[in-house]
């Protein structure tokens, strides 16, 4: 059971997942900071959660050792870094822009290694822990994102460098592979089937989960709270782990799937 209140940073904590995860430390009664580049996202949620904000981009060391600062004078510690910032660009390896290809190292590789590298010296100082916000992404590959599965594939191969170098530290890192989740990243990659078929949103949702066995999305609330157990005390030998939030997705035999359509005999 958590005893005592704890500092929390998350980064990307301004929207989806990252924003569930600040409500449930804060409901928690942790001291919660979201980190991120646009402010007036941020201030919803700490006018929601109560967190603090830090304004800046979490790719940059120089900015880390501002934060850092702050934290030490305000809190004198740092308990839990969740990485949970990110993006999607589109493209397979061919049509791929360097651009692009720069955008998902920044944004989903640099900014989980520079963020994991300026905290940790604090984290050995509270024996805390680290968790990423992967996906399955990290797992297999989709169709025509070549540069975010290759980021995500990287984010785990960070992750477990960092249990196995800082656990004889009490420091432990975990990862999280969800699925589906329905944030307003997703949102927007569900618009391509909403006018294709011209489904809502919802329908929209059903149709990219039909084939898994829970048959939906999950909601930012369930990763947030599989990310607050991974950094809690009841999750204490646990370090090194990918749990996989999938709805059931990763475990399907996918050549078998047309057997399920089959009409009943």
């Amino acid at each position: 059971m958590q005893t005592e209140k704890r500092v929390v940073l998350i980064t990307g904590g301004g929207s989806g997942i990252g924003a569930a995860i600040a409500a449930h430390h804060a409901n928690l009664g942790d001291q919660v900071i979201v980190v991120g580049r646009r402010a007036s996202t941020l201030a919803r949620i700490t006018e929601a959660t109560g967190a603090e904000a830090l304004i800046g981009d979490a790719a940059d060391l120089s900015t880390w050792a501002g934060w850092l600062q702050t934290i030490n004078d305000r809190y004198g510690r740092l308990d839990v870094l969740v990485n949970c910032a990110g993006v999607m660009t589109l493209g397979n390896a061919e049509e791929t822009s360097l651009a692009d290809w720069q955008t998902s190292l920044n944004g989903n590789l640099n900014t989980a290694f520079i963020s994991t590298k300026a905290a940790i010296p604090l984290l050995r100082q509270s024996q805390g822990n680290i968790v990423y916000i992967a996906s399955i992404a990290s797992l297999a590959a989709g169709p025509d994102v070549c540069s975010y599965v290759t980021t995500k594939h990287a984010v785990i191969g960070l992750m477990r460098s960092v249990a196995k170098d800082f656990g004889p530290y009490g420091v432990r890192a975990n990862a999280i592979c969800p699925g589906w989740v329905k944030t307003p990243m997703a949102d927007e990659e569900m618009q391509p089937i909403m006018q294709h078929f011209g489904y809502s949103l919802d329908e929209a949702y059903q149709y990219v989960t039909k084939d898994t066995p829970l048959k939906r999305p999950a909601t930012p609330a369930e990763i947030a709270a599989i990310s607050g157990f991974l950094s809690s005390p009841a999750a204490s030998i646990i370090t090194g782990a990918t749990i996989v939030a999938d709805g059931g997705s990763t475990i399907v035999d996918v050549p078998t799937i047309a057997f399920d359509q089959l009409p009943s005999v």
